[in-house]
């Protein structure tokens, strides 16, 4: 008889997507993405005008050059800048609560938000928010919160041209747009990584790119 394989934390994967898929599908200012490979979700006017330009300040003043577990800035895979809110801050609460409410998720479970910023001729190609288990990184990630759910990032202007975030697999392109708040499903409704949820940051061509992130773990993230 052949074993099947465990995929670590699937179990609450699969819960934490339909508890958010539910919540998600009966909120009338959410509005479901068309597609058949990824739940990805958007709300507009999620966040004010007043608050995006205060947030595009305060990631202006945290942006670092982005880093990755195997990958250093100078590789090109990753080039935008960016760098964690701090979470005491009365807007920064405010945004991450209204995101929790939203969700449904435990503000526990979430990591603190990430600001970025996206020059001409910066990006991220395409990879994927969840964690791959087989790598060395998912022995501390584990203990960490371990497995990343929903992801929620926000759109805090307009860019000129370029910047798109792009579900390669998906065949999706969403352009920035002041405000607008994507959320998204890193799994399968069995619990298992979503391969289709791989997505790009493409460069931005003309003007500056900022986003703001925040990732939700399937337990308590520390």
């Amino acid at each position: 008889m052949t074993k099947t394989a465990v995929i670590p934390d699937q179990d609450a994967l699969r819960r934490v997507g339909k508890s958010v898929r539910e919540k998600l599908e009966d909120n009338p200012r959410v509005h479901r993405v068309p597609n058949d490979k990824v739940e990805i979700y958007a709300i507009s006017d999620f966040l004010s005008v007043e608050e995006c330009q205060k947030l595009i300040h305060m990631t202006d003043v945290v942006a670092q050059p982005s880093v990755l577990y195997d990958r250093d800035y100078d590789s090109g895979f990753r080039t935008s800048y960016s760098g964690n809110y701090n979470p005491n801050d009365p807007l920064v609460r405010t945004v991450s609560d209204r995101m929790d409410k939203l969700l449904g998720i435990r503000k526990e479970n979430g990591e603190y938000i990430q600001g970025q910023r996206y020059m001409p001729g910066q990006q991220f190609k395409p990879h994927n928010d969840w964690f791959y288990t087989d790598q060395p990184y998912w022995k501390g990630e584990r203990k960490r919160g371990g497995q990343r759910s929903w992801t929620a990032m926000a759109f805090l202007n307009n860019v000129e041209e370029g910047g798109a975030t792009h579900f390669t697999h998906a065949g999706i392109k969403i352009q920035p747009k002041c405000g607008v708040l994507l959320t998204w499903n890193n799994a399968l409704e069995d619990g298992s990584p979503n391969p289709d949820t791989m997505h790009a940051g493409t460069p931005v061509v003309r003007g500056v790119k900022y986003v703001l992130t925040k990732w939700y773990r399937t337990r308590k993230w520390s």
